[in-house]
């Protein structure tokens, strides 16, 4: 017993200075360290609320024993935003909370931030139809876009700044040229007046903003247009000339044009009417036959009038004096 409690404070404190030694071993070989983590954000919102581009991430300081912080990966970290019970403004402020998903690391919660909150927002939209008329083609009725009924009406969901002169558009992908025409799955564009939305601003929001519907099909109705213009009526060469000793010394055409209506599209390729041949044999003087003009495609195109006249100058070639004999 006296073995024990003989300089029991001499020996308290060498049992001290042991534990105290260990300690220092152990300090030494895994000293405090600290460290950042960019740690991805938790957004809990309120269901009438909206953030507007609001950090994705937070810089997150952990510190601990070297060997904690050293094996400690991102995935262990947590980092969230309440605000549920903030208020619309351009300018809010938002605390972060942050905490580790394992023991033995203190967790420093990251400075506050500012945030643009807005009223989330449904707003009920009718798809407006861009298109235009190919050369030719005259659109009979507005063209439609159904999803599946028309006129389609389409939600979005969203920021309320954002649906001022907001509208939402979809664009035939080319121009009309068919008395039918159906154009399935075509983009809905947004826009704000004449500013097309980017869509990379639509995952900007938290919660992310969206159409509820985002393709449509467009249908359109056309017909060709109807124009006029003046071309002019060329003759022939005759089938058969005058009989030997007579020839042709002018040819009169009645009238010189016509006036054609009918598509612009086909009117355009015309430049002149060429009129059937005329047979001269046995007319020996000035001759004038009536033709049916050959209007082209004569179901579309019309004429001014349906035929015309060829007047042929037709004279005795003239006599020739012999030669004189050579003395």
């Amino acid at each position: 017993m006296n073995l024990i409690t003989d300089d029991w404070r001499l020996k308290l404190l060498a049992v001290g200075l042991a534990v105290l030694m260990l300690g220092a071993v152990a300090f030494s070989q895994n000293p405090p360290t600290t460290k950042s983590f960019l740690v991805p954000l938790n957004y809990t919102m309120s269901k009438d609320l909206v953030l507007i581009n609001p950090p994705s991430q937070a810089s997150v300081t952990v510190s601990g024993p070297a060997d904690a912080i050293a094996s400690l990966t991102v995935k262990q970290l947590v980092a969230g935003v309440d605000a549920t019970r903030a208020t619309p403004g351009p300018a809010v402020k938002l605390n972060v909370v942050a905490h580790a998903l394992v023991g033995n690391v203190i967790v420093q919660n990251p400075q506050p931030f500012v945030a643009n909150i807005d009223r989330l927002s449904p707003d009920k939209l009718t798809v407006e139809t861009v298109y235009r008329p190919a050369a030719g083609w005259q659109v009979t009725k507005p063209p439609q876009a159904q999803c599946p009924q028309s006129p389609c009406v389409v939600t979005f969901s969203g920021p309320a700044s954002w649906e001022v002169n907001l509208k939402a558009v979809a664009t035939f992908p080319s121009p009309i040229d068919g008395t039918t025409v159906d154009w399935p799955t075509v983009p809905v564009v947004l826009k704000q007046g004449s500013v097309t939305l980017d869509e990379s601003t639509l995952t900007e929001t938290v919660p992310t903003s969206f159409l509820d519907i985002s393709n449509v099909n467009l249908h359109a109705e056309a017909q060709t247009g109807t124009a006029s213009r003046s071309v002019a009526l060329v003759d022939s060469n005759p089938s058969h000339g005058p009989p030997p000793g007579y020839h042709v010394t002018g040819v009169t055409i009645n009238p010189i044009t016509v006036v054609l209506t009918g598509p612009e599209v086909e009117l355009a390729t015309i430049q002149s009417i060429t009129l059937p041949t005329v047979d001269l044999s046995g007319q020996t003087s000035t001759y004038t036959a009536r033709v049916t003009i050959p209007y082209p495609n004569p179901k579309d195109i019309t004429g001014s009038v349906p035929t015309a006249s060829i007047t042929y100058q037709i004279q005795p070639n003239p006599a020739v004096s012999p030669s004189p004999t050579p003395t």
